[in-house]
């Protein structure tokens, strides 16, 4: 018997996401649950086959690709519920997950994001702490809630409690992707706002599979390298000071610039790409420059 989840909404942003891929997802989801989908470019192509089959779903486009922070922000705006899930469109929900949630709603916890558990042969918590001589064990563990008390968790899968955020523009825009939530976890480390990792909720992650426009090998090196780098050096410069960044990152460059004259040389195309473009977003990111690499399709 399905639950009324009347303070919860999901939001899932898509980039030309794969039919089947989209649709393990969805039903996933309580049927009770809303959802909106904010596809990352001009037209949904799939809109009706979703529309038709799935009721609680609402599409919107957003024109254009703006980026994982910048979608979910512009879906959060579509929320009118007190609780919002932020799903990745390649997540499947385990059994019982939204159970588990109402169960945290019903108990009137006070969070500011969860985090689920990843289901991989076993399960484990993709969390934790800055402070790297911390691990998971030591964390605060709330027994009768199976949750842990962490300073980050990973945003492909999170609860956000929106009356804690002064607005719903929760993540930074000028991230394109990776590092968004990190980003957003330490601010609210520093505002003291609680973070957990939940044991009870657990979701499967079939990873990078979010987009059918990223299907060839080298245009997907070539993204996931330039944000990567550029996202690592914006992140430390906003939350350390430049100097800081520059010292996290200095080795990571020349390393990359060192790496990418030993492939070029043994002609190892895939690996000298993969360096040439961790160079290059790192690059732009130290300069200044903002996050506009895209793959034109």
């Amino acid at each position: 018997m399905s639950n009324n989840f009347s303070d919860l909404s999901v939001v899932i942003v898509t980039y030309k996401t794969n039919l089947s891929i989209l649709e393990k997802c969805l039903s996933s989801i309580d049927p009770s649950v809303k959802i909106i989908i904010i596809e990352n470019s001009s037209k949904f192509i799939n809109e009706d086959q979703i529309s038709n089959k799935y009721k609680n779903v609402s599409i919107f486009c957003s024109g254009e690709n703006i980026g994982y922070g910048k979608g979910n922000n512009y879906g959060l705006q579509k929320v009118d519920t007190k609780y919002a899930l932020i799903l990745n469109p390649d997540i499947v929900c385990e059994k019982n997950y939204f159970q588990n949630i109402q169960n945290y709603l019903n108990d009137n916890l006070d969070f500011t994001i969860i985090g689920s558990q990843y289901l991989d042969n076993e399960t484990y918590a993709p969390a934790g702490f800055f402070d790297s001589k911390l691990k998971l064990k030591d964390a605060e563990y709330l027994n009768e809630l199976n949750l842990s008390k962490v300073d980050w968790v990973v945003g492909c899968s999170m609860l956000l409690n929106l009356k804690k955020f002064k607005s719903k523009s929760v993540f930074d825009e000028n991230f394109f992707l990776f590092f968004e939530e990190f980003d957003l976890c330490k601010y609210l480390k520093k505002n003291e706002e609680k973070v957990y990792s939940s044991s009870k909720l657990i979701v499967n992650h079939f990873g990078f599979q979010s987009s059918t426009d990223l299907t060839n090998e080298i245009d997907l090196i070539k993204v996931r390298n330039w944000h990567y780098m550029w996202s690592y050096f914006y992140y430390h410069k906003k939350n350390d000071g430049y100097l800081n960044a520059l010292k996290v990152s200095l080795g990571k460059l020349m390393r990359s610039f060192f790496k990418l004259i030993l492939f070029t040389l043994i002609l190892n195309k895939k690996k000298r790409i993969n360096y040439l473009y961790r160079f290059l977003g790192l690059l732009n990111s130290m300069i200044g420059k903002k996050s506009f690499f895209r793959i034109n399709n």
